[in-house]
C-alpha cells in the first residue's frame, strides 16, 4: 500500500498517463463551461505528443544498444503515432465513465439552469392575463427585478458557497426557487409577483455561479466542457418549455397560476435528490489536506477501488489547487486577492476589460427584449403571437447546437464578428417590413447563439489563466445581471415610443460592439499545438519544486528544498545507471589489478602502507 505522501514527493515517479492527468489538472480551470471541449482536447493531445516524443527517443536508444542500429524515421513516426493513440485513450477514459454522484449533481444542477431559463421567459406571454389593468412601469418592473435579484444573488454567491460549501449553495438555490414560486403562484397582487420575481432573480444569479463552479470541481478535466454544455442546453430549453405550456395554460381564469407553479414542482424533484448529492472534494480538500470525507467521496465520484488511486486523485487536486491560486499561501484565494492582483497586472486588466465589455454587449444587444417581450413584438403582426414565440424558442435551441458545432473550428473573435454583424442585419430587416417579423426574430436569436451568446463566457476561460477564471467568471456575471436588468425594464418603453424601430439601439451597440471587437479584442481560440507544447514542458519542469512546497507546507515532509529533490532524482539517477553496469558486467567496482610481479616484490610493511592510504 502506498503511502499518502508517495503521489506528492515522488513526482518523478509519476507514470506518464498519472503525470497528464496532473496536467490537466493544473492547467483547466475548476469550472464547467460550454465550449471548452476543444481547449481540453488540445491540451490533452499536446501532452499525449509530448509524452511519445519522449517515449520514442528512449526506445531508439534501447534499440540502438541492443542491435546497433538506429531506427527508420518511418518507424519512429509509427511508434510515436501508436504511442500517442494509447496515451490519449487513457487520459480520455474519464469521458466515458460517468459515476452516478456526478450524474445526480448533474441532474439537480441542470434543473436550477432550467429554472433560470424558464423563469427568463415565463413572463413573455402573460402581460394580458395578469391582473389585467396593471401599468407599463408595474409590468415592466415585475419582469425586469429578476435581474436585479440575479444581480445581488451573483454577488454574495462566492462568499456563501465558499463558507458553507457547494452541495450547501445548492440547498439555498433550490429552496429560494421554491420559496418564489410558491408566493408567485398564490399572488394577490403585482406587488406580489415583483417580490416573488426578486427572490426568484437572487436565485438564478446564485446558480449562474454556483453550478459552473460545482460541476467543474466534480468533473474529471476532460468532461468539464461537457458538462458546460448540457447546462447551457438545459437553460434553453427551459426558455422553450415556458413558451410551449403558454399555450394551453396564458389564459385568465387563473390558469395562468399553473405556469407560475412548475418551478416549484421541480424544486421539489431537486429537494428529493438533495440527500444523495455530493460535497465538492475541491472545497473540502481546500479546508483540510487530510479529509477522509473528501477521499471518500473522490473513490465513489471516480470509481476508484484502491487507497493508492485515491491519493494520486487527492494530489491532482492538491495540485491544481496550488497552481490556480493567486497566493502561494493559501490555495482558498479570495475573489477579492484575485480581483486586485487581476487589475494591478496591465495585461490582465485590459484582458478583464474587454470581457465585460463583451458581457455588457451580450445583454444591452437586446437579446432579452426578444425573451422577455417576443408575444408584444408579434402583437399585430401575426394572428397568434404565441405561436411566433414558441417557434422562436425552439430556433434557439437548434441555433444552441450549431454554436457548439461552430465553436469547435471556428475563432472566438470571428464568431463574435459574424454573430454581431448577423444581428445587426437582422434589426435592419426588421425596419423595412412587418411581413418577415417572425423571420428576422428568428436570425436575430440565432446568430446571438453563435457568437454573443456563448463566447463572452468561454473567452473567459481562454483569455485568463486558470487562477483568474472563477473571478473574472464572478465579475462578469453580475455586470451580465445589470445590463439585463437595464433592458429589461427600458424596453416596453422603447416598444411605447418607437414602434417598429424599438431595435435601433440595440442596433447602434451592435455596431460599436464590431467596431470594438475588430480593434480591441485579441484572439483567443486555441493555443497553438507548439504553444501548448512549451507550457507542458515548462509545467512539468517545475513540478518537482511545486510538489516538494506543497508536500513541505501540508504534510510535514522531509522531502526538502527543490534542490534537495533534483539531488536526490540525480541519485537515484546513478544508482539505475550503477544497476545497469554491474548487469552488463562492466561496472568499475574500484578495484585495481595486482600484478604478479607486484605482489612478489612488495613487503608486508609496504602493503600495509599502501591499505592505510
Amino acid at each position: 500500500m502506498l503511502t499518502r505522501s508517495y503521489s506528492v514527493n515522488i513526482v518523478s515517479h509519476l507514470n506518464p498517463v498519472q503525470l497528464g492527468r496532473r496536467e490537466l489538472y493544473q492547467m483547466i480551470p475548476f469550472v464547467a463551461v460550454s465550449g471548452m471541449q476543444q481547449k481540453e482536447r488540445n491540451i490533452t493531445k499536446a501532452f499525449a505528443n509530448y509524452a511519445a516524443d519522449i517515449d520514442t527517443l528512449e526506445a531508439a536508444e534501447q534499440i540502438y544498444y541492443q542491435t546497433k542500429q538506429h531506427l527508420t524515421a518511418a518507424e519512429l513516426a509509427s511508434r510515436k503515432h501508436q504511442s500517442a493513440l494509447v496515451l490519449m485513450e487513457e487520459l480520455e477514459v474519464d469521458t466515458v465513465v460517468i459515476t452516478t454522484p456526478l450524474i445526480v449533481a448533474l441532474f439537480v444542477s441542470g434543473i436550477s439552469q432550467f429554472l433560470v431559463g424558464y423563469n427568463t421567459s415565463v413572463m413573455n406571454s402573460l402581460s394580458s392575463v395578469v391582473f389585467a389593468g396593471h401599468t407599463t412601469f408595474e409590468w415592466s418592473l415585475a419582469v425586469s427585478v429578476l435581474a436585479i435579484g440575479g444581480s445581488f444573488g451573483a454577488s454574495v454567491a462566492g462568499l456563501i458557497i465558499d463558507s458553507r460549501g457547494r452541495k450547501g449553495g445548492m440547498g439555498i438555490v433550490i429552496y429560494l426557487f421554491l420559496l418564489g414560486s410558491l408566493i408567485q403562484t398564490f399572488a394577490i397582487n403585482m406587488v406580489c409577483i415583483t417580490i416573488a420575481r426578486f427572490i426568484i432573480g437572487f436565485a438564478s444569479g446564485f446558480s449562474s455561479v454556483l453550478v459552473p463552479i460545482y460541476l467543474g470541481e466534480l468533473a474529471p478535466p476532460t468532461l468539464r466542457g461537457t458538462l458546460g454544455t448540457l447546462t447551457q442546453f438545459s437553460f434553453v430549453i427551459g426558455i422553450f418549455v415556458s413558451d410551449l405550456l403558454a399555450f394551453p395554460f396564458a389564459k385568465e381564469e387563473s390558469y395562468w397560476r399553473i405556469l407560475f407553479s412548475v418551478p416549484a414542482v421541480a424544486s421539489l424533484a431537486q429537494i428529493i435528490c438533495y440527500p444523495f448529492l455530493i460535497e465538492s472534494p475541491r472545497w473540502l480538500l481546500s479546508r483540510n489536506r487530510r479529509c477522509i470525507k473528501a477521499r471518500h467521496i473522490i473513490k465513489k465520484l471516480r470509481g476508484l477501488r484502491y487507497e493508492h488511486e485515491v491519493e494520486m486523485e487527492v494530489d491532482h487536486f492538491i495540485s491544481a489547487a496550488h497552481a490556480q491560486s493567486c497566493d502561494n499561501n493559501d490555495d482558498r484565494t479570495s475573489s477579492g486577492i484575485a480581483l486586485a492582483s487581476m487589475l494591478l497586472d496591465n495585461q490582465i486588466r485590459r484582458l478583464l476589460i474587454c470581457s465585460l465589455v463583451l458581457q455588457m454587449a451580450h445583454q444591452l444587444c437586446g437579446i432579452n427584449a426578444v425573451f422577455y417581450y417576443s408575444t408584444m413584438l408579434f402583437e399585430g403582426v401575426i394572428d397568434n403571437p404565441r405561436l411566433g414565440t414558441a417557434i422562436v424558442g425552439g430556433a434557439n435551441v437548434v441555433a444552441t447546437y450549431v454554436a457548439l458545432l461552430l465553436m469547435e473550428n471556428t475563432n472566438q473573435r470571428k464568431l463574435i464578428l459574424w454573430s454581431a454583424t448577423g444581428m445587426l442585419i437582422s434589426c435592419l430587416l426588421g425596419f423595412f417590413s412587418k411581413i418577415s417579423s417572425v423571420i428576422w426574430v428568428i436570425l436575430f436569436v440565432s446568430f446571438f447563439e453563435i457568437g454573443l451568446g456563448p463566447v463572452p463566457w468561454l473567452i473567459v476561460t481562454e483569455m485568463f489563466e486558470a487562477k483568474y477564471v472563477a473571478t473574472a467568471m464572478s465579475v462578469s456575471c453580475q455586470v451580465n445581471w445589470i445590463c439585463n436588468f437595464i433592458v429589461s425594464l427600458a424596453f416596453p418603453y422603447l416598444q411605447e415610443s418607437l414602434g417598429a424601430y424599438s431595435f435601433i439601439p440595440f442596433a447602434i451597440i451592435l455596431l460599436m460592439t464590431i467596431i470594438f471587437v475588430v480593434i480591441f479584442l485579441p484572439e483567443t481560440k486555441g493555443t497553438t499545438p507548439e504553444e501548448l507544447r512549451d507550457e507542458i514542458v515548462k509545467s512539468i519542469s517545475m513540478m518537482l519544486a511545486l510538489s516538494n512546497d506543497i508536500a513541505t507546507d501540508y504534510y510535514s515532509s522531509s522531502a526538502g528544498k527543490p534542490i534537495d529533490v533534483e539531488w536526490r532524482r540525480a541519485m537515484d539517477d546513478l544508482k539505475r545507471q550503477e544497476e545497469i553496469d554491474m548487469m552488463r558486467g562492466t561496472y568499475n567496482y574500484g578495484f585495481q589489478p595486482i600484478s604478479q610481479n607486484r605482489l612478489a616484490g612488495e613487503s608486508v610493511s609496504d602493503w600495509k602502507t599502501r591499505i592505510s592510504g
